[in-house]
C-alpha cells in the first residue's frame, strides 16, 4: 500500500510541471509560429456585398469605423492586394467554384447547374453546410441544396424583395414576409448564429454573403432614423446611411466571432472576411490622406480591391500583413486544404491555396492575376487584363501604373518605360498568352444582357437608375 502510494505521488510530481507549462502556454503561441490545422475544422465564409478595400480602418481607411475587423486583423492575417471582379456575381461564380470567369461564367444573376461548388466538396466530406444572407444565382427552392449546402435563410432567392426594412426571406423551401420592420441582415444573421449553435458538436462550413453594404443606403436599426427610412428615402446626401451600413456590419461580424466565443469554438473555427467587389461607384472615402471613390462596376482599383481578413487563433499567424496577391478563385482550394478534402482533378479549378500564408509560412505567392469579365457573358470580355500589385495590362495594349494611376486615366507609353515597368509589361504579355483561345461554346450561349437595375453600381437606388436610363434615352432621340 505504502509503495504504490509513493509511486503515485512520484509520477503526479514528474507530470504536474508538464501540465502547468502546457496551460500557460495553450494560448501564447509567437506571431512566427504556427501549429498544425485541427482535423476537421470550422470554416466560416464571410462575403459583403459593395464593400472595397479603403472602408477598414486598418486598411487606411479614414471615413468609416470599423472596430471588430480591425482588432480580428491585429490578431490575425491581413492582405493587401486581394483582388477580385467588378461585380457581385461575377466574384460568386468565382469564389463558389474556383474557376475563372472565362471558364464557367454564362450571366448576371446565375450559376449553371453544372457547376461543383466549396458548399458540395465540404458537404461530401462530412461538413453540415450553410448558406446564410444574399443569393441572386437562381430563382429556385433547389438552387442553394443542389450547390451543397444543407440549409439556408436567404434573400433574393425566389424573388426581389426590399432588403432591409421588412424583406422577404426564403428559409429552407419557404418564403416568409416580415411586416414588423425587421431588418434583413438580422434575419440571417440570427440564423447564422442558430446554425453555429446547433451544429458546434460536428464540423460545419458556414458561407455567410451578407446583405449589406448595398444600396438604398438605409438607416439601420442603430440609427436614430431607422423607423422612418425604408427602401432608399429619407437619405441624408449623396452617401445616405453608408458609414451606419459599415458600423452594422462590423457589428454583425462581432455577433458572429462572439457566439464562436460563447461556444469555445474559436480555436477550431477559422474565419475569412472579404469584399464582393469594389463599392458603389462615387462612394466617397478618404483612405490614406486622399480623396477617393467607389469604383464598383469599374476594373480600376476600386472596382476590384477588396478587404481580405483571416483569423484562427493558435493556427493563423498572428499580426501578419501580406503583399501576396489573392484572387477569388483562390478561396475554394483554401477551404479544402484547412478541411483536408481532395479537390477531385476533373474540376480543372484556376484557384491556387493562400492557407501557408495564412498560417505564416512563405507559400507559393502568385505573381500576377487573371480576369475576365462581361456580366453579361458571351463570347468575348468587356474588359480581359492581369495585374500584379502594380501594373496592369489589358488585352487591347492598355498598360498602367495602378499605384501612381490607380482611376486608369493615362496609359503608359512604350517609349517612356524604365527597365522596371518594362519588365512587368514582359511578364504580363507572357501571361495573357495563357488564356488565347475561345470560351467554352455551353457557357457562351447562355449569354443575357446586363440590366444595371438588377444590380445598381452607382449610389443612387434602383429608381433612381432607372430615371438615368429614360434620360439618356431621351437625350438620345432628340
Amino acid at each position: 500500500m505504502r509503495s504504490s502510494t509513493v509511486l503515485m505521488a512520484i509520477v503526479a510530481f514528474m507530470i504536474a510541471p508538464c501540465f502547468v507549462f502546457s496551460q500557460k502556454n495553450k494560448n501564447k503561441i509567437p506571431a512566427n509560429k504556427t501549429i498544425k490545422p485541427a482535423v476537421k475544422p470550422n470554416i466560416v465564409l464571410i462575403l459583403i456585398d459593395d464593400f472595397g478595400y479603403e472602408n477598414v480602418t486598418v486598411n487606411g481607411g479614414e471615413s468609416y469605423k470599423t472596430p471588430v475587423m480591425d482588432q480580428l486583423a491585429a490578431k490575425g492575417v491581413r492582405f493587401e492586394e486581394c483582388h477580385v471582379q467588378p461585380l457581385c456575381t461575377p466574384t460568386r461564380v468565382e469564389l463558389m467554384t474556383g474557376m475563372s470567369n472565362r471558364r464557367n461564367y454564362t450571366n448576371f444573376g446565375s450559376l449553371d447547374l453544372t457547376q461543383k461548388t466549396f458548399g458540395n466538396l465540404l458537404k461530401d466530406a462530412g461538413y453540415a453546410t450553410c448558406v446564410t444572407g444574399k443569393w441572386q444565382l437562381g430563382k429556385n427552392y433547389d438552387n442553394p441544396g443542389h450547390f451543397g449546402f444543407d440549409e439556408y435563410a436567404l434573400w433574393h432567392l425566389i424573388k426581389k424583395s426590399p432588403r432591409y426594412k421588412n424583406p422577404q426571406i426564403a428559409i429552407n423551401g419557404k418564403s416568409i414576409e416580415y411586416t414588423n420592420n425587421e431588418y434583413g441582415p438580422d434575419i440571417v444573421s440570427d440564423y447564422a448564429l442558430d446554425f453555429i449553435n446547433r451544429k458546434k458538436d460536428a464540423p460545419f462550413f458556414l458561407y455567410y454573403p451578407m446583405m449589406l453594404t448595398h444600396s438604398p443606403f438605409d438607416a439601420t436599426p442603430d440609427s436614430p432614423d431607422y423607423q422612418v427610412v425604408q427602401n432608399g428615402k429619407g437619405k441624408k446626401g449623396s452617401s445616405g446611411h453608408f458609414a451606419d451600413m459599415t458600423a452594422y456590419t462590423d457589428k454583425l461580424i462581432g455577433k458572429l466571432i462572439a457566439k464562436l466565443d460563447e461556444l469555445k469554438l474559436r480555436e477550431n473555427t477559422m474565419v475569412l472576411i472579404l469584399g464582393d467587389n469594389g463599392t458603389a461607384k462615387g462612394m466617397p472615402a478618404r483612405f490614406k490622406g486622399k480623396e477617393v471613390k467607389g469604383g464598383k462596376g469599374t476594373t480600376t482599383e476600386w472596382g476590384t480591391h477588396v478587404p481580405l481578413i483571416g483569423t484562427w487563433p493558435g493556427h493563423f499567424a498572428s499580426g501578419k500583413v501580406s503583399a501576396d496577391l489573392i484572387s477569388a478563385t483562390d478561396f475554394l482550394p483554401t477551404i479544402c486544404e484547412a478541411a483536408g478534402v481532395t479537390i477531385p482533378a476533373d474540376l480543372k479549378i484556376d484557384g491556387r491555396s493562400f492557407l501557408p500564408q495564412l498560417m505564416g509560412e512563405k507559400g507559393t505567392p502568385r505573381e500576377w492575376l487573371y480576369s475576365w469579365y462581361n456580366p453579361s457573358g458571351g463570347e468575348t470580355a468587356k474588359a480581359e487584363f492581369v495585374h500584379d500589385a502594380n501594373y496592369k495590362l489589358y488585352t487591347n495594349g492598355k498598360f498602367y501604373d495602378v499605384k501612381k494611376d490607380d482611376n486608369e486615366n493615362a496609359p503608359l507609353e512604350e517609349s517612356g518605360l524604365n527597365t522596371k515597368a518594362k519588365a512587368a509589361k514582359a511578364k504580363l504579355e507572357a501571361a495573357l498568352k495563357v488564356f488565347e483561345g475561345q470560351r467554352p461554346e455551353y457557357f457562351v450561349k447562355q449569354a443575357k444582357d446586363f440590366k444595371e437595375e438588377d444590380d445598381p453600381l452607382s449610389e443612387g437606388d434602383k429608381k433612381g437608375n432607372k430615371n438615368k436610363k429614360k434620360n439618356k434615352e431621351k437625350k438620345e432621340k432628340n
